[in-house]
């Protein structure tokens, strides 16, 4: 796959991945604002290496929104609710007070 070609898919995904993230929440979807300043300012970047560093750090900050940030609403002057994506909950393990040592 060609730089040019990761480069549009990142700036994709990362679109994506914002409004899945911040869903409902309007301040917050002016992330695209940011994206797509980040993609103009190295938009003339002709360095494979720089840009396989700038690719990365996209990649990173994707997966940094989608497996870390959970929205939060106040529902109060001191209450917030937190609205977790699906993809983030994950089974509950119970809890043992005596766990057993693995051999």
């Amino acid at each position: 796959m060609g730089q040019a070609t990761k480069v549009l898919q990142l700036f994709k995904t990362l679109h994506r991945t914002r409004q899945r993230v911040f869903k409902n929440d309007t301040r917050a979807l002016e992330a695209r604002i940011k994206i797509n300043e980040e993609f103009k300012i190295n938009k003339s970047e002709t360095s494979p290496k720089k840009i396989e560093e700038l690719i990365k750090i996209g990649s990173d900050v994707e997966l940094l929104l989608r497996t870390s940030v959970i929205q939060a609403i106040h529902t109060d002057h001191d209450t917030l609710k937190l609205v977790p994506r699906k993809e983030l909950l994950i089974e509950n393990v119970p809890y043992c007070d005596a766990p057993t040592q693995k051999q």
